[in-house]
């Protein structure tokens, strides 16, 4: 019989300390993180699983989990965040959980409002959110908060709102920092064309919204005067893309620069490549299959990655852990961000391969 494998004996093999190791397992903070990826490392070969002490109550009860969320497809963005979920369920498949999966149409502010109608009548113990417009959430939120529903963000926070916590990038640093770099591969003064995406209902997302302010206060604060041009792009009708790029391309001759608020920075990449548009430099979001491979043909000089996984599955873990042993629950859980190259890519392995 296999000898199960205990905390210390973690611990012994990362050569760390019983609670460094407890703090990397309940996401308490306070580690480094080289400590961190070695104690991650460890878990992984070993195959560890917690040693999860439920009551035979607990066992018996089946926990309600609704979780809503924009539309997920192959290889984007919020697949990801349903990947972590789904590695949660796994580490705790001993606790019954009925799980409810209702996603909506991103763009679409009027599918969010009747996604969000129709499950805020349903019975749950709890609720997910992966948020896009703030009032559709806020008025969801306030049902819940009514019936003393517990809920947790994944993706981004929505100010006049009391979730139990939430697990984000910091989108206003997001913001910061794609400005920072574009504006440092790119001559002073030049042009940049900031893409958003075009939504219906003619409202922006929570975290476009964000990003804006961070970028525009960085161009402030160092005194940058390069011409911002907004530019819409659809994802629901890519045909009008063509439109609008060749109206940017067509006017403004000297358009070194391009930024792409969400995760669809690939679309614009695709238009480059097509068209043979050579010279300009992007800065984008998100490692998603699309992005990454735009990045590795050159076509994207810089991703950032907001380790949507580790949203996914935080968010579920500690959702679990509250429901059933009443754990105390930091609330502000804002994740790394990070930077990826063409020269880094094939480096980084939690893109392939992330642990938890």
């Amino acid at each position: 019989m296999q000898k199960k494998i205990r905390i210390i004996d973690i611990a012994k093999m990362a050569g760390v300390s019983k609670g460094t190791v407890d703090r990397v397992l309940h996401n308490r903070g306070n580690v480094s993180e080289s400590a961190r990826l070695t104690i991650e490392k460890v878990l992984k070969q070993v195959n560890y699983k917690p040693n999860i002490h439920v009551s035979s109550i607990s066992l018996k009860r089946s926990y309600r989990i609704i979780v809503t969320t924009p539309e997920m497809s192959l290889g984007a963005y919020w697949e990801s965040i349903h990947n972590g979920i789904r590695h949660a369920l796994e580490e705790y498949e001993n606790v019954k959980v009925e799980l409810r999966v209702f996603t909506y149409n991103q763009y679409d502010i009027y599918s969010c409002r009747q996604t969000f109608e129709k499950i805020a009548g349903f019975e749950m113990d709890a609720l997910i959110i992966g948020p896009t417009f703030t009032e559709e959430t806020v008025n969801l939120c306030k049902k819940m908060n009514d019936r003393n529903v517990p809920y947790i963000f994944v993706d981004s926070n929505i100010e006049e709102t009391s979730p139990l916590a939430f697990f984000s990038a910091n989108h206003y640093v997001c913001g910061y920092m794609m400005a920072k770099l574009i504006t440092s591969i790119i001559p002073k003064n030049a042009n940049i064309a900031i893409f958003h995406a075009v939504r219906t209902g003619d409202k922006s997302a929570n975290t476009t919204i964000l990003r804006k302010n961070g970028f525009t206060d960085y161009l402030e604060k160092n005194k940058c005067t390069n011409l911002v041009l907004g530019i819409p792009f659809s994802v629901t009708e890519p045909e009008n893309n063509e439109m609008y790029l060749s109206r940017l391309f067509g006017s403004q001759k000297d358009t070194p620069a391009i930024v792409v608020l969400n995760s669809r920075g690939n679309f614009i990449a695709d238009y480059l490549e097509a068209n043979h548009i050579e010279g300009v430099k992007m800065v984008c979001m998100d490692l998603t299959s699309a992005n990454i491979d735009a990045l590795k043909k050159g076509k994207i000089d810089y991703l950032i990655g907001q380790e949507p996984e580790y949203q996914g599955f935080y968010a579920m873990k500690t959702l679990l852990e509250y429901l059933i042993f009443k754990k105390p629950v930091t609330k502000q859980n804002y994740v790394q961000l990070d930077i990826l190259t063409r020269e880094n890519i094939d480096y980084y392995k939690r893109f392939n391969n992330i642990m938890y």
